[in-house]
Parts: structure tokens; sequence; C-alpha cells
């Protein structure tokens, strides 16, 4: 992972796919994760330790990770395709600050 920046980066960049899934949103607007439903997807935050720990994991091993997160603290199978979306989370830890305005990428 990258150094300085880069864990803030990531750290956002979990925050933000989570926030952004619907079947997480849905789950927790419905009481599937019974009264602590919202504090416990504060918990998958913990999802940037399981990153920090594993290096060089599979998109297979993130989607498993979330479905047994989802499949038991919120007793919720996510048929719909968005596991395999979440890999987005996967391919932040590779987050870097973006460029400066006007920075050209080599060609």
């Amino acid at each position: 992972m990258a150094a300085g920046g880069g864990a803030a980066l990531f750290e956002q960049g979990v925050r933000a796919v989570l926030g952004g899934w619907a079947a997480l949103q849905v789950a927790v607007a419905h009481g599937f994760g019974g009264p602590h439903g919202p504090e416990k997807v504060t918990w998958l935050g913990a999802l940037q330790d399981f990153f920090r720990c594993n290096e060089g994991l599979e998109q297979g091993e993130v989607e498993q990770f979330l479905a047994e997160a989802l499949d038991q603290e919120f007793d919720t199978a996510v048929e719909d395709g968005s596991l395999e979306q979440r890999h987005q989370c996967h391919q932040c830890h590779r987050c870097q600050p973006a460029p400066p305005r006007g920075a050209r990428g080599r060609r």
C-alpha cells in the first residue's frame, strides 16, 4: 500500500465504495443487520485491515470476504452482481494522489 497520502486515499475509497453499495444500504435500511446495522457498516471498514494484511488479493478473495461479512452480519446473500463491482475497492489499494492539473503521463 502506498505510504502517507495513499493510505488516506485508500480509506476514503473504502468508505466511498461501501457507502455507495446499494445492496448494503438496503440491508441496513430494512434492519437486516438488527438494531446495530449502521455500526456493522462501520465495522466493514475492517476491509482496510484485510487489504493491509493480505497483499496480492485476488478478486474472488475480496468477493468472498464481503459475501461472508454480509451473510454473517446482515443475514443477506447478494446475488445482484454487486459483489463483483466491489472489486473496485481492491484496486483502490494502489491509489496515489492525483497528479497536478496539466500533468501528463507517459505515452
